[in-house]
């Protein structure tokens, strides 16, 4: 049997849809089940939806629930995940650990640590709200969850033999509290922000198996290699910036690896028509959870997907 590593990577509540429903319709044309993958990498985004897995919760209602609307669906991410912040917290540290950084050399780290408008804390209860108390321990199956740490400058990934233990919705906070958007989240005495600072996929941790595997599944939907119609300047970098740190980290997997499979899927035109210019945007959950279950029908269809796809899946869901 196939030994699989599932990459999730993030990108914003529109990114979880994506992954979601690429993971469904992968799991209906193949039966394979995406828990029995033997590692999941989740970042952000990939974080959570890794957590939904792992939880053994992938199915419609982690998108929708019986009787919901678009709006409803909409109205529940606004309230829950987005609670604002008190006004003005944290301000000394961003100076501290972004603007002073940022000054000296600038780039990405003049945002690191900075206020954001939403309290974090909301994200690792978001997290039990869908897994309900799985989200207070650790999974038994093999997760890793990429996190930068503020005062360490460094990524830290849960999980793993290294990591302190922490619960899954903790470790999903940590990684997913992006900055100016959420506030840093604070564990441990340590001060985390969004894993995706560093990579949006962190794709060569699947290189801590113990053995090589078989087949290698990316979704990265912070890396698209085709723009949607009026893409704005900003998705486009960032899109680049996925892009190369996601190339880096393919080189080096195949380099240790160099007979693994690997099949990523990013998200094309029509389905980022859905998802942007804010994959922040609750809105957007539902609209493109539909349209990537539409362009899946042809994206897994393709032979340079297939193939690989059928040599290695199997049916047959986790308990």
């Amino acid at each position: 049997m196939s030994r699989v590593g599932l990459v999730l990577g993030g990108g914003g509540i529109t990114g979880a849809s994506y992954e979601m429903a690429a993971l469904m319709a992968i799991e209906m044309a193949t039966g394979w089940d995406p828990n029995s993958s033997d590692v999941i990498v989740g970042t952000s985004a990939g974080a959570f939806v890794g957590g939904i897995v792992r939880s053994n919760r992938l199915d419609l209602s982690s998108v929708v629930k019986p009787g919901d609307n678009h709006g409803d669906v909409a109205a529940r991410i606004s309230k829950q995940l987005f609670r604002p912040t008190r006004s003005g917290a944290g301000v000394s540290r961003w100076v501290r650990h972004g603007i002073v950084p940022g000054l000296r050399r600038p780039g990405l780290r003049l945002i690191l640590g900075s206020p954001g408008m939403f309290d974090s804390n909301a994200i690792a209860e978001w997290m039990e709200f869908h897994v309900e108390d799985a989200a207070n321990h650790w999974p038994d199956r093999p997760l890793l969850i990429a996190t930068y740490d503020l005062e360490r400058k460094r990524r830290v990934v849960f999980g793993s033999d290294e990591s302190e233990q922490v619960t899954l919705g903790q470790a999903v906070a940590a990684s997913s509290a992006v900055p100016m958007i959420f506030s840093p989240y604070n564990l441990n005495g340590s001060t985390y922000v969004d894993g995706g600072v560093l990579s949006g996929t962190h794709a060569d941790l699947v290189l801590g198996s113990p053995a090589p595997l078989d087949l290698v599944l990316i979704l990265a939907p912070m890396a698209a290699t085709e723009k949607r119609v009026r893409a704005t300047p900003i998705e486009t970098l960032l899109d680049r910036v996925g892009q190369a740190a996601l190339e880096s980290e393919l080189a080096t997997i195949r380099h240790e690896w160099p007979d693994t499979d690997i099949v990523v899927l990013r998200p094309e035109p029509d389905v980022l028509a859905k998802m942007r210019p804010n994959p922040m945007k609750p809105e957007l959950a539902v609209p493109s959870f539909v349209q990537t279950l539409t362009s899946m029908t042809t994206k897994l269809a393709h032979s340079s997907v297939w193939d690989k796809l059928h040599r290695h899946l199997r049916a047959g869901r986790v308990a």
